[in-house]
């Protein structure tokens, strides 16, 4: 199953946004209202939001300046989370998260909707920073 968050323009340089997506602190900034829990813990974090189980995601893979990969902790859950940041000028850029996950087809079913909000969300709040 994979999600295609929309392409924002966010007002910030490439390496801004990069190094700000690489502290997995400033996730929680990202995070919709509902959050109820996050916690960082060295290259991972851990986050609830109301109605939905706990979920860590470990940072996977780092391209400097136009990618961060975060996956998921659990094999129960395979999925990864996405950010790709392209240089419009020096102080402003493009991102998009994806959202890639092997689910089976209930399961995918069941997490479609709340998943795209989710990324939806993550996407509207970095396009404020």
């Amino acid at each position: 199953m994979n999600i295609n968050g929309k392409k924002v323009v966010v007002q910030k340089s490439q390496q801004a946004l990069y190094e700000f997506l690489s502290d997995l602190k400033n996730f929680e900034k990202l995070m919709p209202d509902s959050i109820q829990k996050f916690e960082v813990d060295g290259d991972s974090f851990l986050f609830g939001l109301k109605g939905m189980p706990e979920i860590r995601l470990i940072l996977k893979e780092k391209t400097p300046y136009s990618n961060i990969t975060l996956g998921a902790a659990s094999s129960k859950l395979d999925f990864h989370l996405v950010a790709d940041i392209t240089a419009i000028d020096a102080n402003s850029c493009e991102a998009q998260l994806d959202f890639n996950g092997e689910f089976n087809m209930m399961m995918a079913m069941m997490v479609k909707k709340p998943l795209t909000t989710f990324i939806e969300t993550l996407t509207e709040n970095m396009e404020k920073l």
